[in-house]
């Protein structure tokens, strides 16, 4: 995970690496500054962009990262769990290394990117319930995504489990 610094954090350092798509690296002792106007997924890197203003894709942001932040990474491994704020209507992912993993469930990568699909979809609208039977939207939206977050569960199974009531 990168945080976002001022432009100003680049002034002393020299430029370490340029990639093909015009992503500027910055390497210091302690860490790496990234400029990039391209953050997510790219290759096999999770380049998490942490912001500390409103972020636009396309627009050219500097972040750092120390060098014990990086992880191992590759498709097949169980590396990720996933953190939802329902507040924000916000899902992303941490790798089991970082030192906020309390035994969550880790899947792989595409199983990581599948789920967070299911729980934006919760998130973001109610068609999901379509044909659910219940009293309080809001405690079963809690429900289902609890239940994507600390379980395997299929998305079909799921609903079919918080209508029936099982716990």
């Amino acid at each position: 995970m990168f945080q976002q610094v001022e432009s100003a954090s680049l002034s002393d350092l020299k430029l370490s690496y340029k990639s093909a798509s015009g992503s500027e690296y910055y390497f210091t002792e302690i860490g790496v500054y990234r400029k990039s106007n391209h953050w997510g997924r790219a290759a096999n890197c999770r380049w998490r962009l942490l912001v500390n203003s409103a972020y636009k894709n396309q627009t050219e942001i500097i972040g750092f990262a120390k060098w014990t932040d990086f992880y191992p990474n590759n498709e097949t491994d169980k590396w990720f769990y996933i953190e939802v704020d329902i507040a924000n209507k916000d899902v992303h992912f941490n790798h089991k290394n970082n030192p906020k993993y309390c035994n969550q469930i880790v899947r792989n990568a595409s199983e990581t990117a599948k789920r967070i699909k299911e729980i934006k979809e919760v998130l973001q609208n109610d068609s999901w319930a379509k044909y659910l039977d219940f009293d309080d939207y809001e405690e079963i939206k809690g429900k289902m995504l609890d239940k994507l977050t600390n379980t395997n569960e299929s998305f079909v199974n799921l609903r079919k489990i918080i209508q029936d009531g099982k716990k």
